[in-house]
């Protein structure tokens, strides 16, 4: 079986090269290659030596998710799904601003968590993707758009690289899949693949504690915790993982993760579901509970799904919940929606999942409705 070189992070790059009796130097040619140039052919590869070029190519192999199906929104955004094999495909969500143009990674197929509002859960779980699978949808990404980019006769260097920040928001919890997850991560960081700082790298988490302590010592980036509720009550409920790492608990794992990350505060991500956790009562809760974080909020208006049993919340509350939080001093956005009209908006991504857990099934015996908009 050809080893997919896109699994290999700079360390154990250099390891396989004095494996394959070459010298350590050639892992940074090779990371120069495959991830800043986008090479998939040996043969391209002019400063390497032609015996190791046809060595690679008997042994190795770079090989990122194909594309099954793209589609574009109104607004620009662009949502892949890619082929991981095996019935199975994950999405990546591509989203333009005037100043960045931010990638959304997956990290499994489908997710093992069950949050009750998140379209991707009700996917169930099928396995968590290989570092190939997670990097090479940035590898993927940047080939895609640079190709057209260049059909449009837009020339894209280092300066004006399109991919300039990832964000791990995509199907499936990221520290789920911990060691995987950071590998791809090293690799969006170092200087000799995609050279992003640590603070255009984003990590989301619903809260798995020993892994984020973990992540702090290995490869601190910018946090984003979904949090989502202002008590353990409502957590409980609505992000079940709560129940094994209750709030108060988490908020000490982000200040202790904040002694070593790249920014001096974590993002808050907050869902607003009508009637659920929008009153003013939860907003006064969320700002003594988050008191001791240093931190920003970031509300993100509900995006619906088939039979998710959740209504948006209306402007009107949504903006009366931001105030009082601004009152009390925080920095608070409201998350413009992108892509809602492909479904590639946040908590809406599915992908294609055969579903090992029977969630979907066991969920339409047993599962009611749990709320709905009054």
């Amino acid at each position: 079986m050809s080893l997919n070189l896109l699994d290999y992070d700079a360390e154990r790059l250099g390891q396989l090269m004095v494996q394959m009796g070459e010298k350590p130097f050639r892992a940074k040619q090779l990371l120069k290659w495959v991830h800043q140039r986008g090479a998939a052919d040996f043969d391209v590869m002019s400063d390497i030596a032609k015996s190791f070029r046809q060595k690679l190519t008997e042994q190795a192999c770079v090989a990122p998710p194909s594309m099954m199906a793209e589609q574009i929104a109104q607004d620009g955004t662009r949502k892949w799904l890619l082929d991981v094999g095996t019935g199975n495909g994950v999405e990546a969500v591509f989203i333009p601003e005037d100043d960045r143009g931010t990638l959304c990674v997956s990290s499994q197929v489908g997710c093992a968590l069950d949050c009750t509002f998140c379209s991707t859960a009700r996917q169930g779980f099928n396995r968590n993707l290989s570092t190939a699978e997670i990097i090479g949808q940035l590898w993927w990404a940047n080939q895609r758009l640079s190709f057209d980019a260049a059909r449009l006769g837009n020339a894209v260097n280092d300066d004006t690289r399109i991919v300039s920040n990832v964000v791990m928001m995509g199907m499936g919890e990221p520290l789920a899949n911990y060691d995987n997850v950071v590998a791809a991560m090293r690799l969006m960081l170092d200087d000799n693949a995609y050279g992003l700082s640590r603070r255009r790298v984003t990590l989301s988490t619903s809260g798995m504690v020993p892994q984020l302590d973990r992540l702090r010592e290995d490869c601190p980036v910018a946090l984003a915790v979904s949090l989502h509720a202002p008590n353990d009550k409502i957590r409980d409920e609505i992000v079940p993982i709560n129940k094994k790492y209750p709030l108060k608990e988490l908020l000490n794992a982000c200040n202790r993760y904040l002694e070593k990350a790249p920014r001096d505060f974590v993002t808050f991500e907050y869902v607003m579901l009508a009637g659920i956790n929008d009153q003013p009562e939860h907003a006064r809760q969320l700002v003594d509970l988050a008191r001791s974080v240093s931190c920003k909020f970031n509300l993100i208006p509900f995006n619906p799904f088939p039979n998710s049993g959740y209504a948006r919340s209306g402007r009107e509350a949504i903006h009366r919940f931001r105030d009082i939080l601004i009152q009390a001093g925080y920095i608070v956005t409201v998350r413009k929606t992108r892509g809602d009209d492909i479904d590639a908006a946040c908590g809406q991504l599915a992908g294609q999942v055969l579903d090992k857990t029977r969630r979907t099934e066991k969920m339409a015996e047993t599962r009611p409705i749990l709320f709905q908009q009054k």
